[in-house]
């Protein structure tokens, strides 16, 4: 059986069945208890048909009405399918934009008011642990168990972000691992070759490890001649993403067994001095264009390489991009562990489908996410050329619309990578973990402190965070997430 990224396949349900994994879990395996035979009949194929008349069938005699809450920008993947759904259900659907940094908060902010404001929402992956912690999501473990066909999972490339101690909280429905992005001309140049190989001893093509990257960006950087080594990111949001790869890629999981955290150990500094090295071979705008301006930045033409996701490649594959057709791409570089490649892509980012536990139709609710994220219906969201979406579905890889606006090479790279990736840290207070390694980060990379002092001082505060979250709580979650790490990545790191 192939193993995913998170996946819980049929052979690691059976074996969570299990008494041990009860312990393990907290007992919060609900989850997996089999479904009663002839409960629901839908198949993979025909969710979607089975979801829609259900719904209907609860709605019947009924004035019906969802709202969802959206991040900006992606009502074009959001839209059509829910007018899809409007069409055969007669539910009607409503949309609440919020800026795309903000929707996590204005979801907690729920917790607290309770006013009924959205159905569902479309959270940022990583924000899912404090929003089941604050209350405001559905456990939907009862309606999994009742509506899920027993591979509506399977064929989804990476679900990690959808379960909390165990249990089920959303649906992804967005494919937001990592891809790296390099010049074709300038990697296949007979000359740069030549002269690479001469002084480095390996060949010229798209590297396997960091160390490779990064001399390949140190020999193509020539500003006097408008030629840049890299567009990697060094604002401080999205610094600490390169720095989670290149550790993960020396063989480590970022705390020990007893949350006791790892990362100011040799290979935490080293991911952070080869970091801070690198930032010497980047284009000027590193440390200050966000997002959209890297997309453009690159997009010129005179930097060898980038990192980014499926929305970086619409756009350099779009008109708007100098080097159409002229990349080549690459899983994120990987480390030599114990002689041999260790590679780890990281799924950073995504948007989850989740049901308000304060909805007036939870049921149907769920049946709209499970709708929505259903092969058939979740192909026709991924198609929307301009909206945050990409690939997640095996389907979605052989779907000729998707092809075009990706191209085949793009999409080879990425469904492997979204096959083995690593998740983010899936805790309570996530984003309280990333900031002060941001911020010890960036302080390195311009040169205020260390790399040792960073890692020293964000090993520091972790250890105060886990304290102050709760030891106990957060240790359930970190066995559970270090139990679905990719099973290619999880037998190596120590």
């Amino acid at each position: 059986m192939t193993n995913k990224p998170g996946m819980l396949d049929m052979t690691r349900r059976t074996a969570l069945k299990t008494g041990a994994a009860a312990a393990l879990l907290g007992g919060a395996v609900s989850f997996l208890l089999a479904r009663p035979n002839g409960a629901w009949a839908a198949t993979l194929e025909n969710v979607h048909i089975e979801a829609a008349a259900k719904a209907k069938e609860l709605a019947q005699g009924r004035t019906v009405t969802l709202t969802i809450l959206e991040p900006s920008g992606s009502l074009g993947n959001v839209k059509p399918v829910a007018d899809k759904w409007t069409a055969e259900t007669g539910i009607q659907v409503k949309y609440v934009e919020v800026p795309l940094g903000e929707i996590n908060q204005k979801i907690l902010l729920e917790a607290v008011s309770r006013t009924g404001a959205f159905d569902i929402a479309l959270p940022a992956s990583f924000g899912v642990p404090d929003l089941v912690e604050s209350g405001i999501l559905v456990n939907l473990d009862q309606y999994a168990q009742k509506y899920e066909p027993e591979d509506f999972q399977k064929d989804a490339l990476y679900t990690t972000g959808d379960y909390y101690k165990g249990s089920l909280y959303g649906y992804q429905t967005d494919g937001d691992t990592y891809v790296m992005f390099y010049l074709k001309d300038w990697l296949e140049n007979p000359d740069e070759q030549k002269a690479f190989a001469d002084k480095n001893g390996y060949e010229l093509k798209v590297p396997e490890t960091w160390e490779q990257l990064d001399a390949m960006m140190a020999h193509f950087h020539r500003p006097d001649q408008n030629m840049f080594g890299g567009a990697l990111y060094r604002t401080q949001f999205f610094i600490g993403w390169e720095w989670w790869v290149r550790y993960h890629a020396k063989g480590f999981y970022p705390f020990d067994d007893d949350m006791n955290p790892q990362i100011n150990n040799d290979a935490g500094v080293a991911a952070a001095e080869e970091l801070v090295a690198a930032s010497k071979h980047l284009y000027p705008g590193a440390r200050s264009n966000g997002l959209f301006e890297n997309f453009e930045a690159f997009g010129q033409g005179d930097k060898f390489c980038n990192i980014g996701w499926g929305g970086t490649q619409k756009y350099l594959n779009s008109e708007k991009s100098k080097v159409k057709g002229k990349l080549a791409f690459g899983p994120t570089p990987g480390g030599m562990v114990k002689d041999s490649l260790l590679q780890t892509p990281y799924f950073n980012w995504g948007w989850n489908y989740v049901v308000s536990s304060v909805a007036r139709e939870p049921e149907i609710a769920y049946l709209f996410t499970l709708y929505a994220c259903s092969p058939a219906m979740s192909t026709v969201a991924v198609r929307d050329p301009g909206g945050y979406f990409d690939p997640f579905r095996g389907a979605h890889y052989k779907d000729q619309e998707i092809v075009n606006t990706y191209t085949q090479d793009f999409l080879q790279v990425h469904e492997a990578s979204m096959r083995g990736s690593i998740p983010d840290l899936y805790l309570k207070g996530q984003g309280e973990y990333f900031d002060v390694l941001r911020v010890n980060l960036q302080a390195a990379d311009v040169g205020e402190k260390s790399p040792k002092d960073a890692m020293d001082e964000t090993a520091s505060a972790w250890e105060r965070l886990t304290r102050r979250m709760g030891k106990r709580s957060q240790l359930v979650q970190w066995k559970f997430l270090k139990s679905i790490y990719p099973e290619t990545v999880r037998d190596r790191l120590a």
